[in-house]
């Protein structure tokens, strides 16, 4: 089954909440849908469910016009953010609970439950209720019920939110294996560039209701369409500095000068606004192109195993993420070193005219 959205918007109350959008999901492809807070993707998943009807544009299975049709029509299946178990059932009645109402024989249903509880390592839990689960138990079982059906489209509605770091690694490691060996379509919604890099498949941007850039995972993370997809797809958000190309050297606001590189020969001279990933600066020279700038320190920000360090000059702010704990004081001068390699080159309108050939993910 192949899902497509035809130039398809949804306006509430005279605000856009999707505008125009154009994508197809392809059958046994595990898709995330990523932007910040309000880009409009609980809207566009909705829209797939059935749950709201587009005011313009059509929803295509398989070539099939199904715009119309309810959510009942739809082999659905949807996840969200919140634990929504019923209580006063088991984890076995949970998950049997779709099967129920779709009245499969009680072999075909007990057949199921066992192989899907199996393969979310449940099955010691389906004599409990919910209120005796953790919390990763309880997703668990949400996404149990939610998979058991063998709908053709799951959709998963930042469902690993509300759970400590530990247990989203492990169920965004589940979630890849889990759809490997089904035909359907996955779509998972995400506010975190990491999480799309971690979970892989196909990343598409949303920012304002519209779509900016759909495509493979590391596609989408290599060549950013433009600025908005950079910082989209950066955490923390891409560095950008306002610079200048000449003939023979590329400058940042007239306060840092380097001789061009061979790929940055091929721009014509100009202004552009370049950006570099925070995990590409280092505090020592990494490669013979590095440009070394001389910073204040503003802030550090200790965060588990790595330091997020905000320093600045007279022209510009940078912020650095760091393998380790660094502590620096407020006001501490400092040298930090840019790889021209690794910039990124944008142009007035903001989209990409060059990105760096030799970026991996760090």
């Amino acid at each position: 089954m192949s899902l497509t959205l035809e130039n398809v918007s949804r306006v509430v109350d005279g605000v856009p909440h999707i505008d125009g959008a154009n994508i197809t999901f392809e059958a046994g492809s595990f898709n995330v849908l990523l932007g910040r807070t309000l880009a409009g993707k609980t809207s566009l998943m909705r829209l797939m469910a059935g749950l709201d009807k587009p005011t313009e544009g059509r929803i295509l299975v398989d070539d099939r016009d199904v715009t119309d049709e309810s959510v009942q029509r739809r082999n659905i299946s949807m996840i969200y953010q919140q634990f929504i178990n019923y209580p006063n059932l088991t984890v076995r009645e949970n998950i049997a609970s779709p099967l129920r109402i779709a009245k499969l024989p009680e072999n075909e249903i007990d057949r199921r439950v066992q192989e899907t509880a199996a393969m979310l390592r449940i099955e010691p839990l389906l004599k409990r209720y919910p209120l005796e689960l953790s919390g990763g138990q309880q997703q668990r079982t949400a996404m149990a019920r939610a998979l058991v059906k063998d709908a053709s489209l799951i959709l998963f509605d930042e469902p690993l939110v509300n759970l400590d770091y530990k247990l989203r690694e492990e169920l965004r490691a589940e979630l890849r294996d889990l759809f490997k060996e089904r035909n359907c379509i996955a779509v998972y919604a995400s506010t975190e560039a990491n999480e799309a890099l971690a979970l892989g498949g196909v990343t598409t941007l949303l920012h304002e209701g519209r779509i900016i850039q759909s495509g493979p995972v590391m596609s989408v993370y290599r060549q950013p369409v433009n600025v908005t997809a950079a910082e989209l797809f950066s955490e923390p958000p891409i560095n950008l500095i306002d610079g200048r190309v000449t003939a023979t050297e590329v400058t940042f606001d007239e306060c840092a000068h380097h001789p061009l590189t061979r790929e940055l020969e091929r721009l014509s001279p100009g202004e552009f606004r370049f950006g570099i990933r925070p995990s590409h600066i280092s505090l020592v020279p990494q490669n013979d192109d590095d440009l070394e700038l001389a910073m204040t320190v503003e802030l550090g920000e200790i965060s588990g195993s790595e330091t997020f360090m905000h320093v600045t000059n007279n022209h510009f702010e940078l912020v650095l993420q760091l393998m380790g704990v660094h502590e620096y004081h407020t006001d501490t001068p400092i040298k930090v070193y840019l790889p021209i390699s690794k910039l990124f080159v944008f142009g007035h309108d903001g989209s990409l005219v060059h990105a760096p050939s030799r970026l991996t993910r760090e």
